[in-house]
């Protein structure tokens, strides 16, 4: 009974952790929903004013990006300010031939009168914080807006964020991403679905109530003096931009979110690079939650609620570990329970946590109705948009629950870049990038393993008992099966 009891505990816990999360959750969608109804006018800079205009300089940390370099440059060329106010770092860590293709490039517009400079490093230390930070010893700018390479800022960009700097106390304002190839595959739908709940629900919901929320790496201005105030770019963690976040708001720095100036990129098209990319964000979660628990704990400036908030917003990436936690633990409890009757009122009570799906369901829901529209057709395509969603995201947990576990137990690791593509100009060519690893991950085997784990699980509901099976668990075994399946055969099928 000792082992039967120890994997009912880790269950209670795992599924309790997610009822805790879901109950966040739908705090911020009221934070959300009321924020719409709330509409708050503030003092902002007056652009069309030469005396008022600020410097600012566009940071561009670059590595290796043969394919959208040259999509990049011409794009942020066409930024809207005035060319005096104006300057344009090309922070280039690249080791192959983008290099020179860069400089060339780099060359033509400052013959056009545009102030960018191409910086490289001699070594790449700090990753992408660390020429971030190289850059900053030498900008011009008081204000830094940062752009990966694959976001494709409208010109009128800048006009739409740096009015709002007026207020002294800001110290970044963030805009939503936006997706240029939303609906490419069922990947690049998930990854939409994914980000769209966090740039709607959870940006506004935090931010409206003046809880934390984080710079997104990108697609963003800083203030000057507020980076340095917070202490600089820090590459101890694989996300830079969520630790130097939180170093600022500790400092009372207030953060702008602005929903509705969309700044458009491209997601991650193949298996292999979307693996890279949540890897470092969730390992990164973890890392940020190690080094910043105390700091948010001790600090006597801000509120239990943002603390709360804090703190979760911080262990976002390891729902992934409970979500698997609870996921690998369905099985044996299935047979518990059908062992055991004496435990029939615990499982009765654990049935409630069952709300939890229902929270999500309801959250999502906002997020998805505000970007298709509402009506019953689209209700019905969110029901299968969610059903799908879920299932690959909890088949991505084994990936996402590893790195996790290597972000709180301190295990470094490099700062993995996440290969781009340029669909619209290479179409279906983009199996020739040269960016792309050529081996399969080694959480594969595993994945296809729990594959057949699940199917187990489902078959498992025909067998227990002595009323003709237990089918309250098939759906979650059901998801779980497609999910790690979609996974497994995704990247075999791949070049990955």
């Amino acid at each position: 009974m000792i082992l039967e009891t120890t994997v009912i505990v880790i269950y209670s816990i795992a599924l309790l952790m997610i009822f805790l999360y879901a109950l966040a959750q739908l705090n911020l969608l009221i934070n959300y929903l009321s924020s719409k109804k709330a509409k708050v006018d503030c003092e902002t800079f007056d652009l069309s004013n030469p005396d008022e205009t600020p410097h600012v300089t566009i940071q561009l940390p670059v590595y290796n990006e043969m394919y959208v370099m040259e999509r990049l440059l011409d794009n942020i060329a066409e930024i809207d300010y005035p060319n005096d106010k104006l300057e344009i770092q090309v922070l280039d860590d690249s080791t192959d031939e983008t290099v020179e293709y860069t400089r060339a490039h780099i060359e033509k517009l400052q013959a056009t009168g545009l102030d960018i400079q191409h910086i490289t490093r001699t070594n790449r230390i700090g990753f992408k914080a660390g020429a971030l930070k190289e850059g900053l010893k030498i900008a011009k700018g008081e204000f830094i807006a940062i752009f990966d390479s694959d976001f494709l800022p409208k010109k009128d960009w800048l006009r739409q964020t740096i009015p709002h700097f007026k207020d002294k106390n800001i110290g970044v304002v963030q805009t939503r991403w936006g997706h240029i190839n939303r609906n490419y595959s069922i990947l690049t739908r998930i990854q939409a679905f994914a980000l769209d709940a966090h740039f709607t629900l959870e940006q506004v919901g935090r931010n409206s109530k003046g809880h934390f929320i984080n710079f997104n790496g990108t697609a963003g201005v800083w203030r000057k003096t507020c980076i340095i105030d917070a202490g600089n770019w820090e590459g101890d963690t694989l996300t830079e931009d969520l630790d130097l976040s939180y170093r600022a708001q500790l400092k009372n720095w207030k953060f702008k979110y602005l929903e509705d100036v969309q700044t458009p990129a491209e997601l991650p098209i193949v298996i292999s690079a979307a693996r890279s990319q949540q890897f470092r964000w969730n390992k990164g979660g973890a890392e940020n939650f190690r080094k910043m628990l105390w700091r948010v704990l001790k600090n006597p400036n801000i509120s239990t609620k943002t603390k709360v908030h804090g703190l979760l917003h911080l262990l976002n990436s390891t729902m992934f570990l409970n979500i698997f936690i609870v996921g690998v633990l369905s099985i044996p409890m299935l047979y518990i329970k059908n062992e055991y009757a004496h435990l029939k009122p615990y499982f009765f009570a654990m049935s409630f946590f069952v709300i939890s799906t229902v929270i999500f369901f309801i959250c999502y829901w906002h997020m998805y109705k505000n970007i298709y529209g509402n009506g019953l057709k689209n209700f019905i395509g969110y029901i299968g948009m969610f059903f799908v969603f879920f299932s690959i995201a909890m088949g991505f947990s084994l990936h996402n629950s590893i790195a996790v576990i290597e972000g709180h137990l301190g295990k470094k690791s490099e700062f993995v870049r996440t290969p781009k593509f340029n669909i619209s100009r290479f179409k279906d060519n983009w199996k020739n990038n040269k960016y792309i690893k050529g081996a399969i991950s080694k959480h594969v085997v595993f994945e296809g393993l729990l594959m057949l784990y699940f199917g187990f699980g489902m078959y498992s509901a025909f067998i227990v008992g002595n009323q003709g099976g237990d089918f309250g668990l098939f759906p979650f075994h059901l998801m779980l099966f497609i999910g790690f399946g979609y996974v497994f055969f995704k990247s075999i099928t791949s070049k990955v």
